[in-house]
């Protein structure tokens, strides 16, 4: 195997073979490809594609390359949640205790920040002393006692991925769907999963920019799952604006408590609630969707979804009265209030550029091993819809200095779109993808 043939195989659009593909990637792990050819394959990737039968084998490769969990003996539906990347996206913080509430495992095995968006890892390690390097064992002793378990890729679950997770993140070339979907299925397909839940962000801030290409990530990956027994569905959710009001990961940590805590914003909310219960109903298919709803709602109305993620913050190590007391959470040196600099109506806020501007200001990764201040980021203060005038509190930009907050203010001011510059919001969820095909959802 000459690693220079198979990236010129891909680079034309050749079909690659079973055994050559596995040969790549195995000569990846052992260091006889280099971290420059692999960066080549996956572009190639990117602008090429890949056929169904080279994703199948991509998956099989990636499951191949570590452990699985056996969950079976639980005696109870484990269902997992998987974001495709948004701005702003903190729901996995608060969905995992909830829909444990409603009567599921959740075994939650999550990713740090890709490009410009944020990863629940690196939300969850903005809790001081919380542990997201748990091995195999340890995750399974926190799924066991509390109900879910919310870890890191381990070094027994697909390595391939791993490696390849982190050198997509800085190489451009996160928006393959081959990439992504084989990335998610071969990590949560080793789970010991019976059910798996997918939200697939769609517009200015995630990676699938079109309905078109959203649409067909999410048939792509619940084929994967349907075919390997694994009941899947895919939710179709909004990313023309930050979903919610915070962007930044410690204070997107501590906006998900808020909504454990019954307040937050209502989009954040909304999203949680429909989210537990499909992951409810995925477990149990005699659940009706509205049976469920109710049940969500009430589990983060009466406390009990909060208290559950204080049992699972101390089981990893964190400091579980941050969880009730999110106003604990360190602040950034910084905390600069930037007001509207006219009137008008707010359409809304693009969020890609706010999250290029965490990256840049430390919050995200710009290079391999790049150490992150999780403290830093933006909170709205405005939403969608909203009527201001001239010198009413937009958001504030928390920086480590001032010339960051400098850099924050410039790149907020840029991502404000007032009603005269915008069409209309796509709506908060617009498809549900299952096996059976594609559903439209009602708006509202």
């Amino acid at each position: 195997m000459i690693p220079a043939q198979v990236i010129e195989a891909k680079r034309d659009g050749r079909a690659i073979s079973s055994s050559r593909l596995r040969d790549f990637f195995s000569a990846y792990l052992a260091g006889e490809v280099e971290e420059y050819q692999m960066s080549a394959f996956l572009m190639a990737v990117l602008f090429r594609g890949m056929d169904a039968r080279e994703l199948d084998d991509l998956v099989e490769i990636m499951l191949g390359s570590g452990a699985s969990l056996d969950l079976r003996d639980l005696g109870a539906a484990r269902i997992d949640k998987h974001s495709t990347g948004g701005v702003g996206d903190k729901v996995s913080i608060a969905l995992a205790p909830l829909a444990a509430e409603l009567g599921v495992y959740v075994p939650m095995m999550s990713g740090r920040g890709l490009g410009h968006t944020g990863g629940t890892l690196d939300k969850l390690e903005a809790i001081p002393g919380f542990r997201t390097d748990l091995d195999l064992g340890a995750f399974r002793a926190v799924l066991e006692a509390v109900g879910c378990a919310m870890i890191g890729q381990t070094a027994e679950i697909a390595p391939l991925d791993r490696r390849l997770y982190d050198l997509r993140s800085v190489t451009g070339t996160v928006p393959a769907i081959p990439l992504i979907a084989a990335s998610i299925m071969s990590k949560k397909l080793a789970e010991g999963l019976t059910g798996l839940l997918l939200d697939v962000k769609v517009g200015s801030g995630a990676f699938m920019q079109s309905e078109e290409r959203a649409l067909e990530l999410a048939r792509v990956m619940v084929g994967l799952g349907a075919a390997r027994g694994v009941e899947t569905e895919a939710l179709v959710t909004a990313m023309d604006r930050p979903l919610g009001r915070a962007v930044g990961n410690t204070l997107e940590t501590a906006e998900a408590f808020r909504c454990l805590a019954g307040g937050g914003p209502d989009d954040l909310r909304a999203l949680v609630v429909l989210q537990a219960a499909s992951m409810a109903r995925l477990g149990d298919s005699g659940r009706t969707e509205p049976d469920a709803i109710a049940a969500a709602e009430a589990a983060l109305d009466d406390g009990s979804a909060l208290r559950r993620m204080e049992r699972l913050v101390e089981a990893q190590g964190g400091d579980p009265a941050l969880v009730s007391n999110p106003d604990g959470f360190e602040r950034a040196p910084v905390v600069r209030a930037i007001s509207a600099d006219r009137d008008g109506r707010l359409a809304r806020v693009e969020p890609r550029a706010l999250g290029e501007a965490v990256v840049a200001m430390r919050g995200g990764r710009a290079r391999l091993g790049d150490t992150i201040d999780p403290r830093v980021g933006f909170l709205l203060c405005v939403e969608p819809g909203d009527a201001l005038s001239h010198g009413d509190l937009l958001a504030e930009v928390h920086a480590a200095d001032e010339g960051a907050a400098d850099a924050g203010e410039v790149a907020l001011r840029n991502a404000v779109r007032w009603d005269d510059e915008g069409g209309p919001l796509r709506p908060l969820v617009s498809h549900r993808v299952t096996r059976s095909g594609v559903e439209t959802l009602p708006a509202g």
